[in-house]
């Protein structure tokens, strides 16, 4: 063969792995910028380049203790900072947490790759709700897993389906995935409802994990549950951070928890600290913040609050998307996003990514189809509410002047 017909191909474990949060569309928006243009970004969780600055404190221990964070640690991490989150577990009542039953990680990306990798072979499947935050389905498919997704329902402000759940469990299914708050409906799930969920893993030995990345980001008076504080008799892997609570994406430092029934689970603790080892550790100095994150102010309570610069803007999005002829939106309890539904029968949009592509070349607006979050049709985008006030009222406006064009007279 020659030189010239010789092509290097992605491996077959990537066929079917997509995260188009940062896909196509994503990539016609920069090419678009660096036409000159300006656009507007309403597509990712991205604290920092809206204004929102992590807090001081944060970025003076990670500068303090940088002369001595030079070197690897621990594979888990600095003991101060899984002590940190073990203390940070027993104010959400986990009990039975140890510091050795604490991961750190590159952010919870990195650790959802990895706990799905210690678990997973080929036929294995992982329950995942619809729609999903992209990487959990992502990440099920490149361990060799078949993602299965449970709907979560629109009309009942997005809580799961205990009944498409129930449905979808066989013999083959080796975990839940709860993604609460939510991601990216917005929703917060009833303890009740989380007893029903617990009661399906249980009955049928299912791992349960619980991404709780918002668990802070709570709107009107919201309270969350963790549901490893429900149960000792279900393993539970609960996945947290200081990306958007702490507003320090840029840090990459989350951490999961191991609790509940770690007897039953003695090969895969392994097959978890083998992996953490083989990456050596995780970054060294952005986890001489997490100490000082969880035991400091939480100043993230003042911004939900109604008069707080994220509970403003939620209210804000949300009542101009809403008000929009042909849209309607869950009014979000919780995280930074909307999920709004573009009725078929106004917008018979048959490809939502052609749409998004088609509003970002027309108005300069970018939003994250439906249907890159698992959702099964093209009747749904995400939009994020962390731009100030001008630029949501700008952006939304330019969304609707979009669809009042797109609208089916």
């Amino acid at each position: 063969m020659s030189s010239d017909q010789y092509h290097v191909n992605k491996s077959d474990k990537l066929k079917g792995v997509c995260y188009d949060i940062r896909g196509p569309v994503l990539r016609e928006a920069h090419r678009l910028e660096d036409e000159g243009h300006r656009v507007i970004k309403l597509n990712i969780g991205n604290p920092a380049p809206f204004g929102f600055d992590a807090p001081e404190e944060l970025l003076q221990d990670v500068i303090a203790n940088l002369p001595e964070s030079t070197g690897y640690c621990h594979s888990k991490g600095l003991f101060p900072a899984r002590k940190a989150v073990m203390q940070y577990t027993q104010t959400k009542g986990i009990d039975g947490v140890t510091v050795d039953d604490v991961i750190i990680g590159n952010g919870v990306s990195e650790l959802i790759v990895m706990a799905m990798q210690a678990l997973l072979n080929p036929g294995d499947e992982v329950l995942l709700p619809a729609p999903d935050y992209p990487l959990w389905t992502a990440s099920v498919r490149l361990s060799g897993g078949t993602p299965v997704h449970y709907l979560c329902d629109e009309q009942q402000d997005w809580q799961p389906a205990l009944d498409d759940i129930r449905a979808k469990v066989n013999k083959n299914t080796k975990a839940l995935v709860i993604i609460n708050p939510n991601n990216p409906t917005g929703a917060n799930y009833e303890p009740a409802m989380l007893q029903e969920m617990l009661q399906i893993a249980r009955e049928n030995n299912l791992i349960v994990f619980a991404d709780e990345i918002y668990d802070k980001i709570l709107y009107d008076g919201e309270k969350h549950t963790s549901i490893a504080s429900m149960a000792d008799d279900v393993l539970f892997i609960t996945f947290n951070g200081l990306s958007k609570n702490y507003r320090a994406a840029g840090f990459r430092a989350g951490w999961m928890v191991i609790s509940g029934a770690k007897h039953r689970a003695e090969s895969y603790i392994e097959g978890l600290d083998m992996l953490a080892s083989m990456r050596l550790c995780a970054n060294v100095p952005s986890q001489h913040a997490i100490q000082t994150a969880l035991g400091g102010y939480q100043s993230i309570d003042d911004l939900v609050l109604p008069t707080g610069r994220l509970g403003r803007q939620r209210d804000l999005a949300w009542e101009m998307l809403d008000s929009i002829p042909g849209v309607s939106c869950v009014k979000p309890k919780s995280a930074l996003y909307l999920f709004p539904k573009l009725d078929p029968k106004v917008f018979p949009f048959e490809d939502d990514e052609a749409f998004a592509l088609d509003l970002l070349r027309e108005e300069k607006v970018l939003i994250v189809q439906g249907t890159a979050f698992n959702w099964p049709d093209p009747d749904h985008f995400r939009v994020v509410f962390l731009p100030r006030v001008d630029d949501l009222e700008d952006s939304i406006g330019r969304i609707a002047r979009y669809l009042d064009r797109a609208r089916k007279k």
